[in-house]
């Protein structure tokens, strides 16, 4: 049987994103088909519509979402339909070197489903993260789906699927930052959000936010910043220093991705401190640091690849901590959409308006 849904579809590079008919097929061995109830909308997505992460349109858009699973397909023992789940990118395959020697988090070999959705007329697509969830319906490898305590609305718990995850283990799995620790967070979106709420949940004891923009700052105050810095007004670097007796913070996120935050982050650490790439490059950008400078300083420099989480573990402690009342997930939902109003909460994103727009389904 094949499932007709509502779904956004970007069609080419560059250009406005559409709604469409989209068909999604019964989930076949290893599959979950899951009706989706919200999605985030993530700046990956708008990646992918730039072009900036491939060619292969036209794509289905959406990866950051919570919905509850339709059908399963042959062998599928991880979730079982009625089952509220958190999508993730990352479905782990348990066998590969990584995963054998006992760090899934880097696993070399996950996998999504292998059935395409189409559009209408027959032509494949290309699921974002393999999830495509800005849809009605999607299908996914079974895997792909992280069973959680269904007392969480979708619309936070979806968050989890991306930016969310990936700020808070930026700060608290890549970073390692702990109790008593001081932290430096480099750009306020929804991710550098996370890594400043992540910080707090891990009781450190300094959390400085960093911004150009002023709107940002207030909200950070709001997710646990003790500090913060208008880089637009102050040099950054200098202003880290000073509020950390003028040796630097043990960890630095920078939550950009370009080659001056991650400057800033290599430079506004302490000796021996960790300076952690979260913000996803663009293509092209290249980085030079003096050789002399990375010897002499010590310490770690790391990327943080969806914050080092692994779903099965991460998700359902988030959601523990969410309904407790200690991370506040749905502080991050800034405005509440739907389907036909993805291509607008781009523009707002792009403009630094929300920290995430939601599609609700």
């Amino acid at each position: 049987m094949t499932h007709e849904v509502r779904a956004v579809v970007a069609r080419k590079k560059g250009a406005p994103v559409s709604v469409e008919t989209v068909l999604v097929p019964d989930p076949g061995p290893g599959e979950a088909l899951v009706q989706v109830q919200a999605c985030g909308v993530c700046h990956t997505d708008l990646h992918y519509r730039e072009g900036g992460i491939g060619d292969d349109f036209p794509y289905l858009l959406g990866h950051e979402a919570a919905g509850v699973v339709e059908a399963v397909g042959q062998g599928v023992t991880e979730v079982a339909p009625g089952d509220f789940v958190v999508l993730n990118w990352r479905a782990v395959c348990g066998t590969c070197r990584a995963c054998r020697k006992g760090t899934p988090w880097n696993c070399f070999a996950t996998h999504n489903a292998t059935q395409p959705m189409t559009l209408a007329d027959g032509t494949p697509l290309s699921a974002a993260l393999g999830i495509g969830a800005f849809a009605e319906k999607t299908l996914v490898a079974a895997g792909q789906c992280t069973k959680v305590d269904p007392a969480a609305p979708a619309t936070a718990a979806g968050l989890l699927g991306c930016g969310v995850t990936a700020g808070f283990g930026a700060a608290v799995n890549t970073g390692g930052v702990g109790r008593g620790d001081s932290i430096a967070v480099i750009g306020c979106g929804g991710v550098g959000m996370a890594a400043i709420a992540g910080a707090k949940v891990a009781g450190a004891s300094r959390i400085i936010a960093v911004d150009v923009d002023e709107r940002k700052l207030k909200w950070a105050e709001q997710f646990g910043a003790t500090d913060t810095v208008d880089s637009s007004r102050t040099d950054a670097v200098e202003a880290v220093r000073e509020l950390t007796g003028g040796f630097g913070a043990d960890v630095v996120v920078d939550a950009v991705g370009r080659p001056e935050t991650f400057k800033q982050a290599f430079y506004a650490r302490d000796l021996a401190g960790t300076a952690v790439l979260v913000g996803v490059p663009t293509p092209g950008l290249t980085l030079d640091l003096p050789l002399l400078d990375v010897f002499g300083r010590g310490g770690a420099l790391k990327s943080s690849w969806y914050g080092d989480c692994l779903p099965a573990r991460d998700f359902p402690a988030l959601i523990d901590l969410y309904l407790q009342g200690r991370f506040d997930l749905g502080g991050f939902v800034t405005e509440m959409i739907i389907l036909d109003e993805v291509e607008e909460a781009f523009a707002k994103m792009h403009h630094g308006e929300v920290l995430r727009s939601v599609v609700a389904l």
